[in-house]
């Protein structure tokens, strides 16, 4: 099954058992996907401590309980409904559910968990209980249950992923779960990931803190709140999942729209954000890898999964504990694997090049300041300032002859080409500095010393 080299594959296998050893894991599987295939699979201790034969070693078969790695996969098929114009991002959730307190807050705001409603349900403790059905769980909710200003602020909501389940139902005609099942399990292949548990799979336990004595944790199902955690899967379907989220889509969502899901919608405060969430993926930065994909926790099961869109590498593990992992494990199997087996760049190779664009690259100004413009191989431009510093943007060509913004300052500003200057949403570049002869040049009439 690997498909790393032997010394790879060991010390990957040593950074797992030292988690399981140390953070005393009942079961502990983690694995590596590297271009939308399973590169390394290792798994420890038994995911049920009633028997230590062969037959309790975990394997890529054996289900975990996902918990909110749940909410990305009900993200997605919001996403498709956006892309078939069944509802806008930004409609407030009463034009779908009028009948809840919070109808100013919209669609974006829910999946980027920044509606400003509470963290959990009015319920008993929602994890660890029988859930309520829809209409009883809305019955409960009140304006008493809104937190923050929308907008103002990230405040995770289990809350706000029911009610984008809900949004499903109402929209679809059918149960949030079968959508997900229809509409992205299936197509993935992902066959092995089910609402409540089958056979191969791990027992939910708390390990005890002063002692190494397990206590099983409950199971149920959640209802209303299912959305925000319910479902079980395998290192197999997540592996196919973690290929997913790197831009294997399998035409379930385009590339474009998985794109948006990955970018930031708000991020933790500081200097340089670390940690973020787009539309129903978490995001984090870690040694110049930028990683989407989800945390999951749910009684007695711990999971995980990133994926680094540039790198094509997967990576994720699931574990059958309440608490106790470090969370630093999967970074740590990405350190390992960038320093005994680094990807190598792609060859670089000559591409044809349009004349006409081929003019428009070289030495650009703003006012005095240099900027560079070179033709991508994919045909688009990339505008960059000579010393780095300054607004940088790639730029994609329209049917109508202007070209679009993709990223920086100009993502979503249009870019004119003229004769003699580009006009970047009014901002005239030049070939010289100021040039006197273009449009609006900046007053300089003359330079001297």
């Amino acid at each position: 099954m690997n498909q790393v080299g032997e010394t790879t594959a060991r010390a990957l296998l040593r950074r797992l058992a030292v988690e399981q050893a140390e953070c005393r894991v009942p079961s502990l599987t983690a694995a590596i996907v590297r271009e939308g295939r399973l590169a390394w699979f290792g798994a420890r201790g038994f995911h049920d401590s009633a028997g230590e034969g062969d037959s309790r070693v975990p394997t890529v078969d054996t289900q975990y309980r996902l918990g909110s790695i749940t909410k990305s996969m009900v993200a997605t098929v919001v996403m498709r409904l956006r892309d078939e114009g069944r509802l806008d991002l930004l409609d407030p959730l009463a034009k779908h559910l009028p009948d809840t307190p919070f109808g100013e807050v919209n669609i974006a705001q829910l999946l980027s968990h920044t509606g400003g409603l509470t963290a959990e349900p009015p319920t008993s403790w929602w994890e660890r209980t029988a859930g309520l059905p829809s209409d009883e769980l809305l019955a409960l909710l009140g304006p008493e249950h809104t937190k923050h200003r929308p907008g103002r602020r990230f405040h995770y909501s289990n809350l706000g992923f029911a009610l984008l389940g809900e949004l499903i139902t109402r929209l679809r005609g059918v149960p949030w779960l079968r959508a997900v099942q229809q509409e992205v399990l299936d197509p993935l292949g992902m066959t092995a990931t089910t609402e409540r548990p089958r056979a191969p799979h791990a027992t939910g336990y708390a390990v005890h803190p002063w002692a190494d004595v397990v206590l099983p944790e409950p199971e149920h199902d959640a209802a209303a709140m299912a959305p925000a955690g319910q479902l079980w899967s395998t290192t197999a379907d997540l592996a196919r999942w973690a290929a997913f989220v790197a831009g294997d889509t399998g035409g379930v969502l385009s590339p474009a729209t998985l794109a948006e899901m990955r970018e930031p919608a708000t991020v933790d405060d500081g200097d340089a954000w670390t940690s973020g969430y787009g539309l129903g993926l978490q995001l984090t930065r870690h040694a110049g890898r930028r990683l989407a994909g989800h945390t999951g926790s749910m009684p007695g099961f711990l999971a995980t999964v990133w994926a680094d869109p540039a790198d094509q590498v997967g990576v994720l593990f699931m574990a059958n504990t309440t608490s106790g992992l470090t969370y630093t494990l999967l970074t740590d199997l990405l350190d390992i694997l960038d320093e005994h087996e680094p990807r190598l760049p792609r060859q670089w190779r000559p591409a044809p090049a349009d004349p006409a664009l081929l003019a428009l690259t070289g030495l650009w100004h703003w006012g005095p300041k240099p900027y560079s413009l070179r033709l991508l191989p994919d045909g688009g431009l990339a505008l960059t300032p000579v010393g780095g510093a300054g607004r940088a943007s790639r730029f994609v060509p329209q049917d109508d002859g202007t070209w679009l913004g993709l990223d920086g300052y100009y993502a979503g500003e249009t870019l004119r080409v003229a004769a003699d200057h580009l006009d970047i949403n009014t901002f005239i570049f030049t070939r010289d500095p100021y040039d006197p002869d273009a449009p609006v040049p900046g007053g300089v009439t003359d330079w001297h010393a």
